[in-house]
């Protein structure tokens, strides 16, 4: 019987370890990393703007969409994820703080959460964006915020 509990423990913080890493997104920080990645899968850049430890739609956006499952296989099939964090009290390198200023900026980020999504291009040390559309928070969780994701992805802007 004591085999038999053990034999199962194993397996259930096995399975729970796996699903955790199944479900686990791999946020960039670092715009060069996250472009370069994008034009070598030839995914577009989800860029998240955010307020990770003061906004409250934000932390509502992840808790609704991007921490379910479902978001973060479709994430990992159609986009490389970019988060543009402007934290309140979390500490960040000067480096990180003037590119994502840089970004709001380039973007017009008035408010968080928005989410750019991009094609990114380089020409040497340059780095254009090609503009498919933005959103923000989305009511109905992951798949209504997937699902107007695509609608983006599907009908890019002029």
């Amino acid at each position: 019987m004591k085999n038999l509990i053990v034999i199962m423990t194993v397996f259930m913080s096995t399975t729970l370890f796996a699903q955790e890493n199944e479900s686990a997104l791999d946020w960039n920080t670092n715009l060069i990393e996250a472009v370069d990645k994008s034009i070598a899968e030839k995914k577009p850049l989800l860029m998240f703007f955010t307020g990770s430890d003061w906004c409250g739609w934000c932390k509502r956006l992840q808790a609704e969409a991007f921490f379910k499952p479902e978001f973060a296989k479709w994430a990992k099939e159609n986009v490389i994820l970019m988060e543009l964090d402007f934290p309140r009290r979390s500490a960040q390198t000067e480096e990180i703080k003037q590119q994502n200023m840089n970004m709001q900026r380039m973007f017009g980020v008035r408010g968080y959460p928005t989410i750019w999504f991009v094609n990114p291009t380089k020409n040497g040390s340059e780095i254009n964006f090609g503009k498919i559309g933005s959103t923000g928070y989305v009511k109905g969780g992951a798949e209504a915020w997937i699902e107007t994701a695509e609608k983006i992805l599907a009908n890019p802007q002029p």
